[in-house]
C-alpha cells in the first residue's frame, strides 16, 4: 500500500516529468535525503527500477508493478471521490427539502462552480413542486426575489441581508442550513 507521497513520487516517474533526484525533490517539495529514502523504499517494493545512463545520470523507471499500483489507487481514489460526491448531493437535497418545507420556492444559484451544478442536479433530482431555479453569476444590484445559494468563496459577507445560504462554509459545518 502506498502512502500519499509515495504515490506522488510513483506518479511524476510514471510520467517522466523529472530527470534527476534533485528535480524530483523540487517537484515533490521534499528534501533530498526524504526523496532520496522514498526512491529507495519504492525501489525495494518493486514499484521503480533504475537505469543506469552514464557514470553520473541514472534514469527512474516505473515497472509494470508500479503501474499496477499506480492504477489501483487512482482507482480507489477515484471511486472514493464519487462516493464523497455523492454524499454531498444527498446533504444539498436534504437541505433543499428543509428550506421548500419552510416556504421558500425560489433559489438563485450563485456561482459558475462544479458546486453549483451538483446543486442543480439535486433540485431536478428532488422535483419540488411550484419551485423556481435559477443560476446566476452576479448578484443583481436592486437585491434578489428569494433564497440565494451562494457556491462560490468569499462574496457571502458582500450580499446584502436576505435570505441566504454559503454552501461552501453549511457542506463544512453541516447543520442549520439557513441564514
Amino acid at each position: 500500500m502506498l502512502d500519499e507521497r509515495e504515490f506522488e513520487l510513483i506518479n511524476i516517474v510514471g510520467a517522466e516529468i523529472a530527470s534527476s533526484q534533485r528535480d524530483l525533490s523540487r517537484r515533490l517539495n521534499l528534501s533530498l535525503g526524504m526523496t532520496n529514502m522514498l526512491l529507495r523504499r519504492l525501489i525495494a517494493k518493486g514499484y521503480i527500477r533504475i537505469r543506469q545512463l552514464n557514470q553520473k545520470k541514472i534514469d527512474y523507471i516505473l515497472t509494470p508493478e508500479g503501474f499496477k499500483e499506480k492504477m489501483r489507487k487512482s482507482v480507489k481514489y477515484t471511486l472514493k471521490t464519487i462516493n464523497s460526491i455523492g454524499l454531498i448531493k444527498e446533504r444539498f437535497k436534504a437541505l433543499l427539502k428543509e428550506l421548500y418545507e419552510k416556504g421558500e420556492r425560489k433559489f438563485l444559484i450563485l456561482g459558475e462552480s462544479d458546486l453549483a451544478s451538483l446543486i442543480e442536479v439535486a433540485v431536478r433530482e428532488l422535483s419540488l413542486k411550484d419551485c423556481h431555479v435559477e443560476r446566476i453569476k452576479d448578484l443583481p444590484s436592486n437585491g434578489a426575489d428569494g433564497t440565494i445559494l451562494v457556491c462560490q468563496e468569499d462574496v457571502f459577507d458582500k450580499i446584502p441581508a436576505q435570505k441566504k445560504v454559503d454552501l461552501i462554509h453549511e457542506l463544512a459545518k453541516g447543520h442549520n442550513f439557513l441564514n
